[in-house]
């Protein structure tokens, strides 16, 4: 595959897991679906933290784009740089967007291990915070939260989603670097075969 069309293959796949993350880290400010329980005293600091929205959402956006507009058409067609000077744009893009995903990564790992801020014996807190993680293992303890109702699967599957698609993000940022590297000093491959799409 030739360094345009994994540019433009990665840009894409960024591109749609950035915004994954930015509905997860939406879906995350309105626990069980409903805006009663919004208040910043009953949110826990790691969904206030909107790591989904800044870090995995548009810290990785805009590499997707980049990259998209690398595996375009060159700044100068095909001949003086090609394609080299948009690939050299997209390198610190993604350099830009791995950290946007190692930050989501960090604040959704610790809101999965901290468990989330509920209501439990009139009292918010963090009531899973002395588990260490152990509760996402033992689903009876879940019930203990009695607000928002289901707070806690809700919070486990869309801090999952957001660790998950963190990873993949990393991994791609870390791929079009390397593509991105090989295109600078190379060129565009499909300039030799033809205009691209």
């Amino acid at each position: 595959m030739c360094t345009g069309k994994c540019a433009r293959f990665v840009g894409l796949s960024l591109i749609s897991l950035s915004l994954v993350c930015i509905v997860a880290n939406a879906l995350l400010l309105v626990p069980n679906g409903k805006t009663t329980w919004t208040n910043l005293d009953q949110l826990s600091l790691q969904v206030m933290l909107l790591a989904g929205f800044i870090g995995g959402g548009l810290m990785v956006l805009c590499p997707g784009i980049s990259a998209v507009r690398a595996g375009g058409k060159g700044c100068c067609g095909a001949g003086c740089c090609g394609n080299r000077c948009r690939m050299l744009r997209s390198i610190f893009s993604s350099a830009f967007g791995l950290l946007g995903a190692l930050y989501c990564l960090s604040v959704s790992g610790a809101g999965l291990r901290i468990g989330p801020k509920c209501l439990k014996d009139d009292k918010w807190d963090y009531h899973f915070k002395e588990t260490s993680g152990s509760y996402l293992l033992n689903r009876t303890l879940w019930s203990l939260c009695e607000e928002p109702p289901n707070v806690v699967s809700w919070n486990v599957t869309l801090f999952s989603l957001l660790v998950a698609a963190s990873c993949l993000e990393i991994l791609l940022c870390g791929v079009q670097v390397v593509n991105a590297s090989i295109g600078v000093f190379c060129g565009d491959c499909r300039k030799k075969q033809g205009a691209p799409h």
